[in-house]
């Protein structure tokens, strides 16, 4: 990222030089009306804007609080010392932090170098760019489902990924498109968030979350499992790779993603197969030998299931179209 970029973040704002002059603690008005301190995004964000980026006021305590939000915490520079939940963590730069809008934080005084920049996102920007993405791959549908808790548990996702060239160039990419808009500036900033999200699942091995930690590691490891091996995955064979019981991890799978182990492979073995029908002139009976069946009718009849059509009559659809 440019040195221009960071020369310009490293001036103080108005509320900055408040703080060095008078010492003052933070302005809880400024962010909300509220009572517990839930910052409220309306003060920040455009009626119209779903993702704006803000620099973190430096030289002040932040107290506990929410947001009514999707928070993204980025370290530009320096580092960044915060307790999650009850969980004290050092963000380092390059790293990122998901919080969702139900996790309390506190921040310590940011110094002179500690340049934060804050992602305020409306949930429903990233209900966007996922709904190109969770059904087709099982790791982003356990992140997501982590982030988007429907029983309103505080959750994040802490992304260690300062030494992940692609991921830093991307974040780079989106905070220059929003401190200086286009005409198609939306259109950019929603591109590169969903690639955003293409690596950090790719580099899912670098997430750490407020949950039991074992548990997650087991249900991402599945899911990578489940990915890789979906012709012939047996949920015996990968309980015993993960040292549990195959009744436990069953449990456990049903849990986190509210689907079976079987579910879950017959899902990626569809969706390899619909890919296989449309990109490529193999035959339904080598389609089904591919994806991991064994019985062709029964390919059929849960294909048909998922996607309304018979194999056949869905690559027909596809050459009449």
């Amino acid at each position: 990222m440019s040195a221009n970029l960071l020369h310009e973040l490293l001036q103080l704002n108005d509320e900055e030089k408040l703080m060095l002059q008078q010492k003052k603690e933070v302005q809880k008005e400024l962010y909300t009306s509220q009572e517990p301190f839930i910052v409220e995004g309306e003060r920040f964000l455009n009626q119209n804007k779903m993702i704006m980026v803000r620099k973190h006021t430096r030289f002040v305590h932040f107290p506990k609080h929410r947001h009514n939000y999707i928070e993204v915490n980025y370290v530009f520079s320096g580092s960044l010392t915060q307790t999650v939940g009850n969980e004290r963590m050092e963000l380092k730069k390059g790293d990122l932090l998901f919080l969702n809008q139900h996790i309390e934080h506190e921040l310590e005084a940011c110094n002179e170098e500690d340049i934060i920049i804050n992602f305020i996102i409306k949930p429903e920007f990233f209900t966007f760019i996922f709904s190109y993405l969770t059904t087709e791959n099982l790791i982003s549908n356990f992140l997501i489902s982590s982030l988007f808790d429907q029983t309103k548990q505080g959750q994040f996702l802490y992304f260690a990924v300062s030494e992940i060239d692609s991921v830093q160039e991307l974040i780079g990419k989106i905070i220059v498109e929003i401190m200086n808009p286009s005409m198609l500036s939306e259109s950019t900033i929603k591109l590169y968030m969903g690639l955003l999200m293409v690596e950090l699942i790719k580099n899912s091995d670098k997430v750490r979350y407020n949950q039991d930690l074992n548990k997650h590691y087991i249900i991402v490891e599945s899911l990578k499992y489940i990915e890789e091996h979906f012709r012939h995955a047996s949920l015996y064979e990968l309980a015993e790779k993960l040292n549990q019981p195959h009744y436990t991890l069953s449990k456990e799978i049903k849990k986190a993603t509210t689907y079976t182990f079987k579910e879950l492979v017959q899902a990626k073995r569809l969706t390899i197969a619909r890919d296989l029908l449309e990109n490529t002139s193999l035959s339904i009976s080598a389609i089904v030998e591919e994806v991991g069946y064994e019985n062709i009718s029964y390919f059929y009849r849960v294909f048909k299931s998922k996607y309304g059509y018979t194999p056949k009559k869905f690559r027909d659809q596809l050459s009449n179209n």
